[in-house]
Order: structure tokens, then sequence, then C-alpha cells
């Protein structure tokens, strides 16, 4: 496969350096491509403590570039997370101690390894932490033997310098692209890496890259960026009400993962399954077809989300989150796909409705169900209206319609000892949780 034809088709190709098409396409004088790989890398925040979303277009990038037989490098930044870097920033961010970005970087490595083969027998992926080398590195060296190759005048020059001059740009922050440059020139001068890629915000960063090593060592290297991604709403790719979306499943549920590729529009959903699937070009043709004859089955926001779900997390993680997004939402739902739910997707699920917390001794005994209706909860306004509810068979417990209005709810019908599904009507579905 051609790297560049793959990320141009794909929507994910905005600028290159000359050259690239070049390397990327080494022969010999006999017309042969050489073995060797193309060696690039990608930088990684270490913010956090898991990548988001927004890092799956870097992620895939690596991905696509080692499926076309070149060799992977992921840059972690030890290093310059304890800097902080301002491109695409409105404002100066906090720093990271030492213990917190070790935590970071370690959870992040785990979190790579499920996408990139770092065990290739040709063209293996690489981890690399920036801290390595910078961290004997004295600051009089560093400005000595790196800073007087850059100029102020080229640095003031890049975006992300000057959309930050009026509100304010420390020193600390300023010195950021030198530092990444020192990256590229430290991996291209000892790991032999000739490209750096990463989003359009970071070109300004990179481009320092290229520069320092021309400069310091008469030497070439190269840059390639892929666009930044939006929603076609305008609005920012990667968040939902509630913040990121992340790949670690403790900060965001593997049922609302599965939910923000779910709900994408169909100009999203088209967008996304060419960036973070591995479907190749017909298969995708093929599926704009189905979604087109029938958009309300939304089969191209079916088919990314579970591709993409099991992915990131796992068959077992889709499958129930397909199970909870059927209880939620679904005309078929029934008490056998409620009981099949783990409890951390109970837990997932009383997050999505209204929830209503009822101490546990009192199931014990049972309580009324015209009273947890009306006293104990605010389901329904009065033990009248409960009744009325209840004898025109609108009201269920885990998916079972109660028909008696002298029915009690007792402890055995605790899912897991704690969740009970209350639903009044089709639509109105809540959780009782018994503390």
């Amino acid at each position: 496969m051609n790297f560049l034809d793959e990320l141009r088709w794909r929507g994910m190709l905005q600028d290159f350096t000359p050259g690239v098409e070049e390397i990327l396409e080494v022969k010999t004088a006999e017309g042969e491509k050489l073995a060797l790989p193309v060696k690039a890398y990608i930088g990684f925040d270490p913010t956090a403590d898991s990548l988001g979303v927004g890092n799956l277009v870097q992620i895939m990038t690596l991905l696509h570039f080692q499926q076309a037989g070149h060799q992977p490098f992921a840059l972690v930044g030890g290093a310059t997370g304890m800097v902080g870097d301002p491109s695409g920033k409105s404002a100066e961010r906090n720093l990271l101690d030492a213990a917190t970005l070790r935590h970071n970087l370690d959870s992040q490595k785990k979190q790579l390894m499920k996408f990139l083969d770092f065990n290739h027998p040709r063209n293996p992926a690489m981890m690399v932490n920036n801290y390595d080398w910078l961290k004997d590195m004295t600051f009089l060296e560093f400005i000595r033997d790196i800073g007087k190759h850059i100029t102020v005048n080229y640095m003031m020059a890049k975006d992300s310098v000057q959309t930050r001059l009026e509100s304010g740009l420390s020193f600390t922050e300023f010195s950021y692209q030198l530092v990444q440059g020192y990256d590229f020139y430290y991996l291209w001068k000892n790991q032999g890496v000739q490209m750096q890629m990463g989003g359009s915000d970071q070109w300004g960063n990179i481009v320092t890259g290229t520069e320092l090593i021309r400069r310091k060592d008469g030497g070439k290297a190269f840059a390639l960026t892929t666009p930044l991604i939006k929603k076609s709403d305008g609005t920012k790719f990667g968040k939902s009400e509630d913040g990121n979306i992340w790949l670690d499943p403790a900060k965001t549920s593997p049922y609302k993962f599965y939910q923000f590729w779910l709900n994408a529009s169909d100009a999203d959903a088209a967008n996304y399954i060419r960036i973070f699937t591995l479907f190749d070009r017909e298969r995708i043709q093929a599926l704009e077809t189905v979604h087109a004859q029938a958009p309300h089955l939304r089969t191209l926001q079916k088919t990314l989300a579970q591709d993409i779900t099991v992915r990131v997390h796992s068959q077992a993680d889709f499958e129930s989150a397909v199970k909870a997004t059927d209880i939620l939402f679904g005309a078929g739902s029934n008490a056998e796909a409620l009981h099949s739910l783990s409890e951390d997707m109970l837990a997932v699920v009383a997050g999505e409705v209204p929830c209503f917390d009822v101490p546990a001794d009192q199931f014990t005994a049972g309580v009324p169900i015209l009273t947890l209706l009306s006293e104990k909860t605010t389901i329904l306004s009065s033990k009248s209206e409960a009744r009325r509810a209840v004898q025109a068979g609108a009201v269920s417990v885990n998916k079972v319609k109660i028909t008696q209005p002298d029915a009690l709810a007792e402890s055995g019908q605790l899912l897991y000892g704690k969740y009970m599904m209350i639903e009044n009507g089709k639509k109105n579905k809540f959780i009782i949780r018994a503390i």
C-alpha cells in the first residue's frame, strides 16, 4: 500500500514538505524499491493518564504507516509534558510532577500497544520517551548547542506564539518548539528517523525540527500533517456533553464510547469510517450505498461503532454496550436481556436515566409498589396516579409487567442485590438503587 495515497482517499492528509513522496518511494538504480523502511514519529501529550479519541487520528496515521511497510515511532513526552505546548491553547497550562507523568506514560503505553505491532519482524513499532535524552542536559548546554541555531525571529513567527502574545506567553511555553525541535534532531541523529508527523496545529513545531536539523548538521528531514477533525456542525471532535471521550473504560464507559460513535451524524459517520477504521475503499463505498438506501437504519454509524468499540475495548464490551442500548432505547428488550447486563453496565445505565436511592433494608420486608412509585421516589406524583398506571398495565419492574396494585418490590428482585429498573410506559425508564 502507498502511504500517501492511503491518507489521501481517507481524508487524512493536510500538508507535507517537499521530498516526502520521494523518501517513501526510495528506489535503487535498477528501479527496485529498497527494503529499508522509512522511520517517522508522532509525539503524544502525557498530561492525562489516558489517550482520547482525538489521539486516534494520530494512532491511525502510525498504523497506516506501519502497514505500508515503514517503521513508526511513538514519542511520549516525559520531558515536554513538564513544559507544556502552547499550540491551540489559550492559557498557560499546569505543569505536572514526575510521579504523575510516569503514571500517565505507563497508562498511555498500554493503550498504544493495542494498535501498533511492537513485535513485527521487519518494521516493529518503537516507543521512546524524550525524558531519556533531556534529563541530563543542562540549560547552558541546551542554549549553547541548540538555541544558537534557531533565531528569535523564526520562533516569533509561529502561529502558536502569535496567538498568545496578547494574553501572555511564558518563556517556558515559548521555548517548547525548540525542545520539540531537539527531539526531532535527536531521533534523526541517533535513530535515523527521517520524518515527524502530527496534527496540522503542530506544523510550526515540526518544521522547527527540520530547520534545526538543516542548520545544525546540514541534514534533511521531513514533515507531514493530518487535518484537525471537526464535526459537521463545526464543533470540536472528541468531546461529549460530559467532556472528553477517553480510551480508558474507567474514564469513559464502553457504553458511552459506543454511543459517541452511534450518535454521529450521517456526514460525520461517512468521514469517521474512513479515518478510524481499517476498512478498504470498496467496503466503505458498499456501506455508503447500503446506508443511502435506508438512512434510518444507520448502517454507517452501527458499523463504525461496532468496529471501533471492539478494537479499543473488546467484543464482550461491544455486546454489553448493544444490550444496554437496547434496554434504554429498544422496543423489544426483555427481562432476560436486562438480567444479562453486568453490574458495571447496570451502573452505567443508572447514570443515563433518573436514578433514586432507597435504603436496602426496606426491600427486606417488601415495599408496596405504589409506595415505591409515589413516596420513595417521584416516578409518579401520588398513590392514586400510581394505582391507575399499574391497572392500565403501564408499570414494569425489571421488564416484567406489574398487574396488581398491592404488589411488593422485594430484595430478591434487586439485580446484583442493588439495582431495580422501573418503567412507566414505553419511554419512561428509572433505576432504583438500594443503598
